[in-house]
């Protein structure tokens, strides 16, 4: 469940993933590989509930997702707006003529709200091209200090600033722009050794680069008008993160923890609970609250989450902040309707571990025998039960990967899950 839910009327989920809150709309390529992630946005709908989507949903990775999720076949209507570069995916329903279709929706669905992926101006304006208030601001829309805000701290130069003043610990660091760079670099080198250098406006580690003294920085030189945040490299144990969510009402909280799989800097996938020491745990909580009412202060409304480092000496660094609907709210959605399926999960059964990830295999399985492969393995999962793995999505990824997500009683039945993975498939 979300919090969403718990509103009148239908919503309409917007996967507006091309948005330029997360990276610049240029980003062709990393836009258009996050948009293929967005038939997840299938585990938020509800019976009559319409979802916006950036790129085809497959009939049979549909009718699966429904199914596991209880929801009558045929009670979900799936909008597909084409890719257009450059353009903000709330913009391009107007372009592809797609504005009179959604709107008659919205007109057969009393009290209908329209959620999106990323709170950007170009979905304000949307929603009121539709007729719709946004989830979270039934009663009066967000403001443009509000959008500035959100726009703000999706950038790493924000994010610190705001760290900084709400007492979060911080790598030390710099910003500056492109023309900057090469003496922010040689000088942040030669005090650390080791820094990273990441894109002021990016987000799932895209563009990061770690760099140690001796490096030819040549090929690092940006253009001149571009941002950038220089930070002391922080030798590290593990990347955490914390879902936060601001009500309508402005009450902050932490839905969950957990810790974030890594590929070179790049997200992978995300494990919870993140199983961090009880010091560390609380740090990560409090910093996440704090978070929380400095937007809500700001007047924003709905889910955001906080990044940070822990290190094998039991401190923890702040890194940044997503103000927008994460991948893994949408994993934590889908797995709390999992194990309760009439939203009141049982009073014997402790929240569940889960995961997600993605696993490679040789010889991949369609996925129609993917599905039956679970199913063979004892590994499918349906309403009301305590473990078991879904395909997250239908899409294979780079050919021979699929996404899942996993839940299980404690963190150990959810690894002799996930190491039972491959085998189930994968094609004998």
């Amino acid at each position: 469940m979300i919090p969403e839910h718990d509103g009148p009327g239908a919503l309409v989920v917007l996967a507006n993933f091309v948005s330029e809150l997360a990276v610049d709309l240029g980003e062709e390529a990393v836009l258009r590989q996050w948009a293929r992630q967005a038939p997840r946005k299938v585990w938020l709908a509800r019976p009559g509930d319409v979802v916006v989507l950036p790129t085809p949903l497959a009939e049979p990775f549909l009718r699966y997702a429904l199914e596991r999720l209880g929801v009558p076949d045929g009670s979900v209507t799936v909008v597909t707006v084409p890719d257009t570069p450059h353009v903000p995916m709330a913009e391009a329903l107007a372009v592809h003529g797609l504005l009179d279709p959604v709107r008659a929706l919205v007109a057969e669905r009393p009290d209908a709200r329209l959620l999106p992926t990323a709170l950007d101006a170009a979905t304000v304006a949307l929603a009121a091209n539709l007729g719709t208030p946004l989830a979270g601001y039934e009663e009066t829309g967000p403001s443009d200090a509000t959008l500035a805000a959100v726009s703000e701290l999706n950038t790493k130069s924000a994010f610190r600033h705001a760290a900084e003043s709400l007492g979060m610990r911080l790598a030390p660091g710099r910003t500056c722009d492109g023309a900057q760079l090469p003496d922010v670099l040689r000088d942040m080198l030669d005090v650390h050794g080791r820094v990273v250098l990441k894109p002021d406006r990016s987000a799932g580690g895209h563009g990061l680069r770690f760099l140690a003294q001796g490096d030819d920085l040549a090929g690092q030189l940006p253009p001149p008008d571009s941002r950038w945040v220089v930070e002391r490299h922080i030798a590290h144990g593990r990347a955490v993160s914390a879902q936060g969510y601001v009500s309508p009402k402005d009450e902050v909280g932490v839905a969950f923890d957990g810790e974030m799989r890594m590929v070179g800097g790049s997200y992978a996938g995300y494990r919870s609970p993140a199983g961090l020491p009880a010091l560390a745990a609380a740090e990560l909580a409090r910093w996440t609250r704090a978070l929380g009412r400095h937007l809500a202060a700001h007047g924003y409304r709905g889910p955001y989450s906080l990044d940070a480092l822990h290190t094998d000496d039991g401190a923890l660094y702040a890194l940044e902040s997503n103000v927008r609907r994460t991948a893994t709210s949408t994993a934590h959605a889908l797995v709390t309707r999992l194990t309760a399926p009439d939203g009141r999960p049982p009073e014997d059964r402790p929240a569940p571990a889960w995961s997600t990830g993605t696993v490679h295999v040789p010889r991949p399985l369609p996925f129609a025998a993917a599905v039956r492969g679970l199913v063979d393995a004892g590994l499918d999962v349906r309403p009301g039960g305590a473990e078991g793995v879904v395909l997250y999505t239908d899409a294979l990824v780079d050919g021979t990967g699929r996404r899942y997500t996993a839940l299980a009683a404690d963190p150990a039945r959810l690894a002799d899950l996930e190491a039972r993975l491959p085998a189930a498939l994968t094609e004998a």
